[in-house]
């Protein structure tokens, strides 16, 4: 910046607009990828101090942009340091993380949400869930954007309980489709379908330098109120409607101790609408981190779960049969890796709606595998 005064005030006024441009009021950015956040932050906070250490006053638009960054970054973060795995996010370093966060200067209690760009966070005791509620962003910068709507993660603590499969930091073209789908995100998929639709031509591929979504959710809805069992959170998006004529709505309440996630997942006819008999099937997945246990109780309706701490939790869908299938955790530092994911599948012609639970165990790993060991089938290989 030596000596560069006319060079500084040109390049200050390009960097002001492209800040008030890409970062959105509530500190996001427009891609809705967390990892974006952290990629500004790591340039943003050095090119502070250089201003300071210079003696220039910094622009006022950039000390904004990282006074709404930082409680945005904390927003994503669950209790184990890591960040929520949306839209692009891989995993990141923790020291690097820890590094960022010191800087921030509006430590407290996350915020509940964020409307911009839009997410939602619950948190209760120990538990922390953090909810995709938002549109895809616009087409020009979507090229890494995810068909994630309505998908959440949750945590317990220092434990990953949910996730999303996210994408991997290296070899990203291998896994790009796949992470990207709404099958790699724990929410509804209906009739094996994204609910955003991506450039699938490889010529217009090449042309646009990636896979832009060109059709998803427009209409995102959310609504949160506390009642006498814990706080509720009612959701609903709109991107089946134009392909099968449904709307997916996801109601979830967090207990207010933190230790029972209910949750209810519902396919309805849009207004107008009429659902084709053979395009009814839907699926509902839950990713199960790979430090997590999984074991399906015989009775087809539950998992046990046991995480690192030895902590035990219960999911539990006591209308529908639940299956364990396999899954790939792609934002591990060490590539990607085989974990488990639950899975109940039905149509909506019979079942418009599914109810499940995830709920902490009071007993130790062995009082509960001593309760359930009549019920309990082998324990699924895990990596």
């Amino acid at each position: 910046l030596a000596n560069q005064a006319r060079h500084i005030r040109s390049a200050s006024r390009k960097l002001s607009d492209e800040l008030q441009r890409q970062i959105l009021p509530d500190g996001g950015h427009i891609t809705r990828n967390p990892g974006a956040l952290i990629d500004l932050l790591i340039d943003l906070l050095p090119l502070r101090q250089t201003f300071a250490a210079r003696n220039i006053a910094p622009p006022p638009a950039l000390l904004n942009a990282i006074d709404r960054m930082m409680p945005m970054l904390r927003f994503f973060r669950h209790g184990d340091g890591t960040i929520a795995l949306f839209n692009g996010m891989s995993g990141t370093p923790s020291d690097l993380l820890a590094t960022l966060l010191a800087y921030d200067d509006t430590h407290g209690t996350p915020m509940a949400s964020m409307p911009h760009t839009g997410f939602q966070r619950l948190d209760a005791g120990a538990m922390t869930v953090i909810m995709d509620t938002g549109t895809p962003p616009p087409p020009n910068v979507s090229h890494e954007a995810h068909a994630g709507c309505l998908s959440f993660e949750l945590s317990s603590g220092p434990s990953r309980i949910v996730i999303n499969c996210g994408m991997p930091s290296t070899g990203r073209d291998n896994w790009r489709a796949f992470a990207r789908s709404t099958a790699a995100h724990s929410t509804l998929t209906f009739h094996d379908a994204s609910s955003c639709q991506f450039v699938e031509l490889s010529a217009m591929k090449r042309l646009l330098h990636g896979a832009p979504v060109v059709s998803g959710p427009e209409i995102v809805e959310n609504f949160r109120e506390v009642v006498n069992n814990g706080e509720l959170l009612t959701t609903s998006h709109d991107g089946y409607v134009a392909r099968f004529g449904v709307i997916h709505r996801r109601v979830l309440m967090i207990s207010p101790d933190g230790s029972k996630l209910d949750g209810e997942d519902t396919v309805s006819p849009a207004p107008g609408a009429r659902l084709k008999n053979n395009q009814s099937d839907y699926a509902l997945r839950f990713h199960l981190h790979p430090s997590v246990k999984a074991n399906r109780l015989s009775d087809g309706r539950g998992v046990m779960l046991v995480l690192p701490n030895r902590d035990v939790w219960t999911f539990e869908a006591l209308d529908d049969k639940v299956d364990l299938e396999d899954s790939v955790f792609l934002a591990g530092t060490d590539g990607p890796r085989r974990t488990a994911q639950i899975v109940i599948r039905q149509d909506s012609r019979h079942a418009s709606s599914v109810r499940w639970s995830f709920v902490r165990s009071a007993t130790s790993p062995a009082q509960t595998n001593a309760r359930r060991n009549a019920r309990r089938e082998p324990e699924l290989p895990l990596e």
